[in-house]
Order: structure tokens, then sequence, then C-alpha cells
């Protein structure tokens, strides 16, 4: 396999950087209420001015995984975060993110291997035995 030029594998991780900047500010925002709207791959092409595939073909080559990958795996730190920390119901939370609450818990589960409810309520009770330790 041919060595990459360093100009175009900087460029390659310019690019993946970007990108992975480019869905925290969306979450921020989608999390502080200025949108409404979950982005998809191509809105995110967009805004970084390159074409999907090639942010597709970008971020797996530097990163080993798809641009989805990423976006969902910041979507379940979100995720997970809000349900250990606040009090906010898992409808409110899937609605905050812009699921349903029954495809949001689908999406948990796929990932976490439990329901967001189990998952709340593992969170509360080891929180609960390392307080009375």
């Amino acid at each position: 396999m041919p060595k990459i030029p360093q100009k175009i594998l900087a460029r390659q991780m310019e690019i993946t950087a970007d990108f992975q900047r480019e869905v925290d500010r969306h979450l921020d925002d989608i999390l502080a209420g200025r949108t409404t709207d979950m982005y998809e791959i191509h809105h995110l092409a967009a805004i970084l001015h390159i074409h999907p595939t090639h942010l597709s073909n970008t971020v797996k080559l530097i990163t080993g995984h798809s641009p989805c990958h990423y976006f969902e795996q910041r979507i379940m730190d979100v995720s997970r975060d809000l349900l250990a920390n606040s009090d906010e119901s898992i409808a409110g939370i899937a609605m905050r993110l812009t699921y349903d609450p029954s495809n949001f818990t689908k999406f948990f589960k796929k990932f976490e291997g439990v329901t967001p409810k189990q998952y709340r309520e593992h969170i509360r009770l080891a929180k609960a035995e390392t307080v009375t330790i």
C-alpha cells in the first residue's frame, strides 16, 4: 500500500477533527434547545463544505469507524450523563434528544445492553451504595 503524503494526511485529520467538533457543537445546541432537529451526516458534510461520501471515507480512514459510529457514541455519552445526573424523565430525555421515547429505548438498549430505566436504576443503586460505605 502506498504511503499517504503528509499534506493529505494532515487534511484528513483536520476534516475528522472538524467533524467531531461539529457533532459536539450540534449536541450542545440540541441540549440547550437552540435546535430541535438532529443532524444527519449530510448536514455535517454541508457545514464542512465537503461531499458526504468524502466525509465518510475520511473519518473511516482516520478513526477506523464510520461518522455514524462517532455520532451515536456521542449521543450515548450524553444519554448516559443525563440519565445518571438528572431527574428528568426518560421520555423527557428522549424528546430532548429528538427521539420518540420508544425509539430512544431501543437505541439505548442496542448500545448499552439495558433499557434507560434499568441503566438509571443501576447507577442510582451504585451511588447509594457508595454513599453508605
